[in-house]
């Protein structure tokens, strides 16, 4: 399943053109990398998303093409949320 359809599926992210968006940008890693919206993603693989001033950590549990809203949280697991570290310049 492509990275950009898993995330809308999954409800991590609204909207599946916001989801491409913030690939685009590179705010989306799979495993460590940088990835684009059309990255295959397979059970087991970690996704690192930055939010603004936050990074949510989850590792994907099962790939399905639709979901009912009460059942997306079953598809992944969040390992890690955590504040994005700011760097002050002097």
């Amino acid at each position: 399943m492509r990275l950009d359809k898993f995330l809308k599926v999954s409800r991590i992210i609204k909207r599946r053109t916001l989801s491409k968006e913030m690939s685009e940008a590179s705010r989306v890693k799979v495993n460590g990398k940088v990835a684009k919206p059309s990255t295959k993603l397979k059970i087991g693989d970690i996704i690192e998303i930055e939010f603004g001033r936050s990074i949510l950590v989850v590792k994907v549990n099962e790939l399905r093409d639709h979901v009912l809203k009460d059942d997306s949280h079953m598809l992944y697991d969040i390992i890690e949320e955590k504040k994005k570290e700011e760097v002050t310049i002097l």
